[in-house]
């Protein structure tokens, strides 16, 4: 069993290898694709392996996704508030030190994780597996929490109210798309509607901005920050461990938000802001991990499809990913750092319009494949939404009205 469970580690390190180079292919797409074979072609298959894969992947993906958001400029969800900062550093010819401080916050974050395992699974035990308990108490509260996290976003924008505009234009086109039936009075059979409009809002629509836009990328130095970083290292570690698990237990928020509310946490700079941003981005898939035990909750792509093949976890099966995020997230901070130097060093000879069209094909494919025709219409419709969104001129994080407003109105009708 112990060679098993290695072998789908390092598969899953491949795995999310390929997912986070590749612009527009998210974690949650290969989650969505593998629960559908794991009943199909790989039914013989124990669901454990499937989980140690899974983990593995979006740990993996946390870090390796900031090199096509850096160098290419085309993030995913997670990392869309690395360009500003990152394609700056780009410019100046430090694409390679940008990326390397997404990767010391990512091994941040496994640090911090190492140090909050104890501590939980002590008051875990001594409260006897009361965190479910302790939810109820809070569910009531959630939609209050979560407008609150949603107005301070907003708040911190420059453009308020073309932020607001686009938390609200996401919000509707969300809760349309996910509640077809009761607003449109027709049964619509869309599968995975998550799918065309996360693809649109924050895939394809940055592909097709970056076919547009044509940035002449000046040559790139590998040259590692100094010593003063470890100033900004502190601050990072305070922001995350403080935001992280607010948005990795709350429904609808991700490391783009997170990462914004640590930074109102503990003001960083430009190259601080980048330590953080790699912190909570795997910080929050590792709080979703802990979630999913704790309060029997998915909040990321990748524990849905842990939950659909395991159902609720056991202690032992949370031991089990979290020392896959360790030996994952420690494999990967190497490989981000070889292909970072790698891809820099190469960057002027990609034919990146070419990559552009390749990906687009490849998603168009495969929303049709699991969304049908009208996953399409839906993908349009949210690819248009993106596009104009993102010409206001807001952080994209804004975007994620797209699940909040939902989220909001769910809580406060049940």
């Amino acid at each position: 069993m112990l060679i098993e469970i290695i072998l789908f580690l390092f598969l899953g390190v491949f795995a999310g290898t390929i997912s986070g180079l590749i612009p527009g292919i998210h974690i949650n797409l290969i989650g969505v694709i593998l629960v559908s074979l794991s009943v199909s072609l790989f039914y013989s298959v124990l669901p454990v392996y499937f989980v140690v894969f899974i983990v593995a992947m979006a740990i993996t993906h946390t870090f390796v996704d900031f090199i096509p958001s850096i160098l290419l400029g085309c993030p995913d969800t997670d990392t869309e508030l690395s360009v500003l900062p990152g394609h700056e550093l780009l410019k100046k010819g430090n694409g390679y030190e940008a990326i390397l401080l997404t990767a010391y916050g990512g091994l941040l974050a496994i640090g911090i994780m190492l140090l909050i395992s104890p501590p939980f699974f002590i008051v875990n035990f001594l409260f006897k597996n009361k965190f479910s308990e302790i939810y109820s108490v809070i569910k009531p509260s959630l939609p209050i929490l979560l407008s609150l996290v949603s107005i301070f976003l907003i708040y911190t924008e420059k453009k308020k109210l073309n932020a607001l505009f686009v938390f609200l234009l996401t919000g509707m086109l969300g809760i349309l798309i996910l509640n077809p039936n009761e607003l449109l009075g027709k049964s619509l059979e869309l599968s995975q509607p998550l799918l065309p409009l996360l693809t649109g809002l924050f895939g394809s629509s940055m592909l097709i901005l970056s076919i547009k836009s044509k940035v002449e990328i000046p040559q790139q130095q590998i040259t590692k920050p100094d010593k003063r970083i470890s100033k900004q290292i502190a601050k990072a570690f305070l922001g995350s461990a403080v935001a992280s698990p607010l948005c990795g237990f709350l429904p609808g928020l991700g490391s783009g938000q997170a990462a914004i509310l640590g930074n109102a946490i503990s003001k960083t700079d430009r190259k601080g802001f980048l330590i953080l941003l790699g912190a909570t981005n795997t910080l929050v898939m590792v709080f979703s991990f802990i979630s999913l035990y704790a309060i029997s909750k998915t909040r990321t792509g990748a524990t849905v499809a842990i939950q659909q093949l395991i159902g609720n976890i056991s202690d032992k099966i949370l031991i089990l990913m979290l020392i896959t995020t360790l030996l994952s997230g420690l494999i990967a901070f190497c490989l981000t750092i070889f292909l970072a130097k790698y891809f820099s060093q190469k960057i002027r000879k990609i034919k990146y319009t070419t990559l552009s069209f390749f990906t687009l094909g490849v998603l168009l494919i495969i929303v049709f494949l699991i969304s049908g025709f009208l996953g399409l219409i839906v993908l349009i419709a949210s690819t248009l939404t993106g596009i104009y969104c993102i010409s206001l001129k807001v952080k994209r994080t804004n975007m994620m009205g797209c699940l909040l407003l939902p989220t909001i109105l769910f809580y406060l009708v049940i």
